[in-house]
């Protein structure tokens, strides 16, 4: 049996050697995967230039502001005062376009639109009797200023119609992305082009539904600019119950993790018993799946017996199972308990640990507002197109206008017999190096957004797992371990490792993007495929999935590796992974307890932090004092939902590192079994408590022991 157990250990490659001059993560180290290094930072070095040339070329107020008919910004220049697009005839975005066309111009219509200072309030139309009146008497003197800029006080106002350079009505409107949008609740007025049929619901749905751009938007951004402060105290709430978590942990991890096995049990104990009271009543009935036959209706299941019978069963099994593995495992589950509050003390030892997800956040950040940027200057980029447009070509005087060709939106057009003839917008220009190149350049930065985003995942791991290394083999503790391990960790794998780093951090790249490309191909196919290549399509996403999982789980253990030996990134992920499988079962045991500890931890706070929000934001906690009481808002759910996803986000940032120390300390713990034996030459470097578990000892105590330096 011996035997065989050393044939399966050999096939997992051999047992560490014990090495004298080993003190914990090597200094003494040269710099790894320098091909992939260089090809790194040229890579990031064509990024910059993609920047550059999205810079030069983009121009973001081409989406961030809008566009009269004349080209001009509104909210800047001559009209930085009139923030505000008004459209003449909001139904020809729907009676005389493509709504698809309409969303690629940047929800340009063919209407005439102006800048205005607000958008109008009361609904008004053009009377008869005021067709031969001035247009400064119709609009100026009525505090109307929505005619195109230069029309004469003393035009008529029947010959600006026809012109279409004032509008034939008003319709009460609010402004939403920088544009008046009427509300949907008033009915148009009868005019020529528009039908009983077509309402102000119609109009808005075919401009702004299909574009998912409704002025839901403002009401949020109000939303945010009225619960902020709130929104960071919820923030800071989940910041101090992630600290005080890890912290709780660090003294009662053993009965906290009881607590939790033992209401997993009862869970599954009350599901046992409530499974077999609804059998009982059902069978005393003679309820039974033969009378009620097949349905589609799922929820007549639960009203037969052997529904509950199999969850029944489904219950028992799963109870049995977990009582087995508790009793046959009982000293692995404690050993990862006496591993947690190990962790739990090298984070106390290393507080600044608990903050470097700060820094992941931030660099993470950089790389995400660093490839936005880019991608908005490089969709930006080109000159925009103007064209003659006219409502009605056929109209007299319109047969010999050059319908669609370009045309100068700040001239003033030579043909004006033509009536609604306009220069409007039709889209930016594809010619030059850079428009033509605009896909690859796109597909180069999302390359790059995914790389250096895994690449910075990559570094906070491969620092925190050389901080926590020092802890771990430092024979004296807390005297031996470094002055500032993370410091140190921190420069050691920049200027060692950055090549090992990006190496898997690339590989992880390319299958995420393969993950996309397929997520792409399946979106676009989900109408016309048939039963089997849907079967298929989820066969290739669950391969690539399970394919991600895995190589993340790799990278993870190699980072580790890398950062205490100083080796490269291939003979790291090998020496990590045959370490792990020559103690499976460990592995296993170590990673579900620690999962089922983490997750408690990130339901408490997300929990705590949601509830709060929730009764906070909806009004729901008396006596409180108008200092302190919730905003009025539009959607008071809106910040609840931004408060339970920071408060995921901080609990991730502060259980990932202690994650990190867990997995960090357990490839430590495995190597101290294999390299040392207790003996004055060879003594443990782990606790006394996990040396108690494991039945062992050193044969003189540490403070006794004289380490060789």
């Amino acid at each position: 049996m011996g035997k065989q157990r050393d044939e399966d250990d050999e096939a997992y490659g051999k047992p560490v050697k014990y090495d004298p001059s080993f003190r914990g993560p090597i200094k003494n180290r040269s710099c790894t995967d320098v091909i992939c290094c260089v090809l790194f930072l040229l890579f990031i070095l064509g990024y910059i230039v993609v920047g550059i040339v999205a810079w030069l070329y983009g121009d973001p107020r081409q989406v961030l502001y809008p566009r009269n008919s004349t080209g001009a910004y509104c909210g800047m220049g001559e009209n930085k005062d009139k923030p505000y697009l008004l459209y003449f005839n909001i139904f020809s975005c729907i009676l005389s376009t493509n709504i698809i066309s309409v969303a690629e111009n940047g929800l340009q219509c063919p209407t005439p639109q102006v800048c205005v200072s607000s958008c109008p309030v009361d609904p008004w139309t053009v009377g008869k009797n005021q067709f031969l009146q001035t247009v400064g008497e119709v609009f100026y003197t009525k505090n109307r200023n929505f005619c195109l800029p230069g029309v004469p006080w003393n035009m008529t106002v029947i010959t600006s119609l026809q012109q279409e350079l004032c509008p034939s009505f008003l319709l009460p409107s609010a402004p939403a992305l920088g544009r008046c949008f009427p509300w949907t609740n008033v009915t148009p007025p009868a005019l020529p082009g528009i039908t009983n049929d077509t309402t102000i619901q119609q109009g808005i749905s075919g401009l702004i539904d299909s574009l998912n751009a409704q002025d839901i938007s403002v009401k949020i951004f109000e939303d945010f600019a009225q619960s902020w402060y709130w929104i960071l105290v919820a923030l800071g709430v989940a910041l101090v119950l992630s600290l005080l978590f890890i912290l709780l942990l660090r003294l009662v991890a053993g009965p906290l993790v009881l607590v939790l096995i033992l209401g997993v049990l009862g869970v599954l104990a009350y599901g046992i018993y409530y499974c077999w009271e609804e059998y009982r009543v059902l069978r005393d009935k003679g309820a039974s799946i033969s009378q009620l036959g097949f349905t589609t209706n799922l929820s007549a299941y639960q009203s037969v017996q052997e529904t509950w019978l199999a969850a029944l069963i489904v219950l028992v099994v799963l109870e049995a199972i977990l009582l087995l593995v508790l009793i046959f495992l009982r000293q692995r589950i404690r050993i990862a308990i006496a591993l947690l509050k190990e962790a739990s003390k090298a984070v106390g030892q290393m507080m600044s640990t608990m903050f470097y997800p700060l820094v992941t956040f931030v660099l993470l950040l950089i790389c995400i507002a660093y490839w936005a940027m880019t991608a908005l200057y490089l969709a930006t980029s080109g000159q925009p197109q103007y064209v003659l447009w006219a409502s009605n070509i056929s109209s007299p005087g319109c047969e010999k206008v050059p319908i669609n060709t370009s045309c100068n939106p700040t001239a003033q057009l030579v043909n004006s017999s033509c009536p609604g003839l306009m220069c409007v917008f039709q889209g930016y220009s594809s010619k030059g190096l850079v428009q033509r190149s605009l896909f690859n350049l796109q597909i180069y930065g999302v390359l790059g957004l995914f790389w250096t985003l895994n690449w910075v995942l990559a570094l906070g791991q491969c620092v925190l797992a050389g901080a926590f290394a020092s802890f771990y083999w430092a024979f004296h503790k807390p005297q031996d371990i470094p002055t500032f391990p993370l410091i140190s960790a921190f420069i050691r794998t920049l200027r060692y490792h950055t090549g090992s780093l990006a190496f898997g951090a690339l590989i992880l790249t390319l299958v995420q993007i393969a993950r996309v490309i397929l997520e792409y191909i399946d979106h676009k196919l989900r109408g016309v495929q048939n039963p089997v290549a849907r079967c298929i399509m989820c066969c290739f996403k669950c391969c690539l999935w399970c394919l991600e999982k895995f190589i993340k789980f790799l990278n993870r253990n190699a980072y580790i590796m890398i950062a205490i030996y100083g080796k490269n990134f291939c003979v790291s992920a090998k020496n990590a992974f045959m370490l792990l499988m020559r103690n499976i079962v460990r592995v296993v045991v170590l990673d579900k307890v620690t999962d089922l500890l983490l997750f408690f931890g990130k339901l408490l706070v997300v929990g705590g932090v949601g509830v709060l929000s929730f009764f906070f934001f909806s009004g729901r906690i008396p006596g409180l004092d108008k200092d302190f009481k919730s905003p009025h808002l539009n959607y008071y759910w809106l910040p609840i939902m931004t408060s339970i996803l920071g408060a995921y986000v901080i609990a991730s940032g502060f259980f990932s590192v202690f994650g990190m120390c867990v997995d960090t300390l357990f490839l430590c713990f495995l190597e101290d079994l294999e390299r040392n034996d207790g003996s004055l030459d060879r003594p443990y470097y782990m606790s006394k408590s996990l040396l108690k578990i494991l039945g062992k000892k050193n044969e003189a105590p540490p403070d006794n022991k004289k380490r060789k330096k």
